[in-house]
């Protein structure tokens, strides 16, 4: 059973309003141990911080919340990790839940990796050689290439490599977000869904399958395009804040730690005056 702590929720004055939520996990320490963080993607402030990423952990933030507040929700972007989802169906079924841009790229470069690792052991040492230092030309936004990874990947695409087929297809979806309608999103999708499962590249065609299984909140986007911007920002800030104090020996130190810097909860009222 996971454990929560959270901030008062007797405080009108900080949870009125809230209309869209940002769920994400974060890593504790090493070994898979996380902790769930809602944050008002509104207001740019975490709401809650619990223990795991079980579904009772989600529940617990809906227990918390209130069905009153919870009724008021309009979106919810989170990643695609299921018991997340199953608990927003069921707790905020009014909500338009919305899969976050990041988390379904970070997917498809997952498949890229899988794709360099797999070609590297098929082909052998030559190939080995000639993929070294590449991994993070694959993976890395082509907009933050620099101009000797750019002159790098330009040599390797002209060798028809599974894995340049791989990066093609992964930055090949990213279009899909930049459609105007919904229409031409899908018709784009299920195109880019043809191509992924004709590539007999096994990690993208997963990686394809699993956002068809997905598709009806993929669409979601563009009847409410939020992301979980912001989230990844207080992600690496609550990263910082661990690493400052060298880690936190407990998840209950941790998260009253995060409500003391991301919360913006309200200082009690100094009992000194200072002239």
């Amino acid at each position: 059973m996971s454990r929560f702590v959270s901030a008062d929720p007797k405080q009108p004055l900080l949870l009125s309003g809230v209309t869209h939520i940002g769920i994400d996990e974060i890593s504790r320490k090493r070994g898979h141990v996380y902790v769930t963080n809602v944050y008002d993607l509104k207001s740019r402030r975490l709401l809650w911080s619990g223990e795991g990423r079980a579904k009772e952990t989600l529940e617990g933030f809906f227990d918390w919340f209130g069905k009153e507040r919870t009724e008021q929700l309009e979106g919810v972007c989170c990643n695609m990790w299921q018991p997340y989802i199953d608990v927003i169906k069921a707790r905020a079924p009014d909500a338009i839940l919305v899969f976050d841009k990041f988390h379904i790229v970070q997917h498809l470069t997952r498949a890229v990796d899988q794709v360099r690792r797999d070609e590297i052991r098929e082909k052998g040492k030559d190939h080995k050689l000639l993929m070294t230092k590449t991994r993070f030309i694959w993976l890395k936004n082509p907009w933050n290439l620099t101009d000797t990874q750019w002159a790098r990947l330009s040599d390797l695409e002209h060798l028809n490599l599974k894995i340049n087929r791989t990066y093609l297809l992964e930055e090949a979806f990213r279009k899909f977000w930049s459609h105007t309608y919904a229409g031409w999103a899908k018709r784009y999708f299920n195109r880019w869904f043809w191509w992924a499962t004709h590539s007999r590249l096994e990690p993208m065609r997963d990686s394809a399958w699993m956002l068809r299984r997905h598709q009806a909140d993929l669409m979601n986007y563009f009847r409410m395009p939020i992301h979980n911007g912001t989230v990844e920002g207080f992600n690496n800030k609550a990263k910082v804040i661990s690493h400052k104090t060298y880690g936190f020996r407990t998840a209950k130190s941790y998260i009253r730690n995060l409500y003391h810097c991301m919360a913006e909860l309200p200082l009690p009222k100094t009992v000194h005056r200072f002239v």
